[in-house]
């Protein structure tokens, strides 16, 4: 067993911040007043908090405060986010819905519900890259389309969508744009007013804060049908006493990811191209899926032929590795992964995938010992397969 222990699987959850964790400490003990509480001093300085770190998530990606509306997820927001459009009178009746083939599970399950009760969805393909077609986006939409829901960033093979040419064209066709940006927040420069986004879906645990907050954007006038009903909480959108101690800690990271965004940006650029060529160079019949260079700086996705993507994450685990495969079979599913296929890999090809995705904490140091671990990993797979022939 190898002494040493390299995390790289952020795009699943990132380890919270020492300064998230000091700014949320607070208000579990003497700060632990219910902003709902109106009356008093400790209930005000509960809502002021909650306050602040509204203003420090709506500064990320452009927002006014008042746009920001907290959840207990990324998952709850992409949830209220379709549901409470197709559900208002802002749909103006129209059923039908667009969304894509590698969305993250959080909208793909939505969206079949909604067709269970009525609604219709279209779910437009990709291509090799996990670029979506623009001209098959603006052909997709008709009269009784209400909403295009698109992810930003890929959470399995980091790929970027072009998403201030999809909000231009939502703008231009006359129906509402969403899109689940959990991935990106904080990552990458956003801006829902630029990009003409009319909601987004975010997260905390993706930037180093706490899991179990996310938030959604709603551009201002746009009123959605509530979800969970009940106290009125979040402007009466999202009913439920607010976790102040995670909002406060979402607050702290949003203002942390902002502040070395484009410095981290970079030195993970760097690192990934590293890491991607010299698993190239390395590994015979090993492939780079999603887009080279239009994907989020960090995330770093492979396909090798001939293994099993959860053999080697269980094989990198015993090096002191952390990280993933698209694959499902961990779940009890014997499918690969949905966006593996969405791109056009055969069912074989897509089982043998690995994600290596870096944070704030990842060193050149951690890459080296990967390219210098991963390689034999592959190799004894492959000297073990039945189909390999190389």
């Amino acid at each position: 067993m190898d002494p040493r222990f390299v995390y790289a699987d952020n795009a699943a959850t990132t380890p919270v911040a020492e300064e998230v964790v000091s700014a949320m400490l607070p208000y579990f003990t003497a700060e632990y007043g219910n902003p709902s509480s109106i009356y008093y001093r400790l209930g005000d300085r509960a809502r002021a908090a909650m306050q602040k770190a509204r203003e420090q998530v709506a500064a990320l990606m452009g927002a006014d405060p008042r746009e920001i509306y907290f959840t207990g997820s990324g998952t709850e927001a992409d949830n209220i986010a379709l549901r409470g459009l197709m559900l208002s009178p802002q749909a103006r009746g129209r059923k039908h819905f667009i969304t894509t083939a590698i969305e993250h599970h959080a909208i793909l399950h939505t969206a079949q519900a909604l067709e269970k009760d009525g609604f219709r969805a279209t779910y437009l393909p990709v291509d090799r890259d996990g670029l979506i077609d623009l001209a098959r986006l603006d052909a997709a939409i008709g009269e009784d389309t209400a909403l295009v829901s698109i992810i930003a960033a890929n959470n399995e093979i980091g790929t970027l969508q072009d998403i201030a040419a999809i909000g231009a064209l939502c703008k231009k066709r006359g129906v509402f744009f969403h899109t689940d940006a959990v991935q990106a927040f904080g990552h990458i420069p956003l801006d829902v007013k630029a990009m003409g986004i009319d909601m987004m879906s975010v997260s905390a645990h993706k930037i180093n804060g706490s899991k179990g907050v996310g938030a959604l954007y709603v551009r201002d006038g746009l009123r959605l049908t509530p979800v969970v009903t009940g106290g009125g909480q979040e402007s009466n959108l999202r009913s439920g006493t607010e976790n102040v101690p995670a909002i406060v800690g979402f607050g702290a990271a949003a203002h942390m990811a902002g502040a070395r965004m484009e410095r981290e940006h970079e030195r993970l650029s760097a690192l990934s191209k590293k890491l991607m060529d010299g698993v190239l160079a390395a590994i015979p019949q090993s492939m780079v899926t999603g887009h080279v260079t239009q994907r989020l700086p960090g995330v770093n996705s492979f396909v090798f032929t001939a293994i099993e993507g959860e053999s080697m994450v269980i094989m990198m685990d015993a090096h002191g590795i952390c990280c993933s495969t698209g694959s499902a079979c961990s779940t009890g599913s014997l499918d690969p992964s949905h966006v593996l296929m969405a791109i056009g890999l055969t069912h074989d090809r897509a089982h043998g995938s690995l994600r290596l995705s870096f944070g704030p904490q990842t060193t050149e140091a951690d890459v080296d010992y990967i390219l210098d671990r991963l390689p034999g990993i592959v190799k004894k797979l492959r000297d073990m397969s039945p189909v390999w022939q190389g």
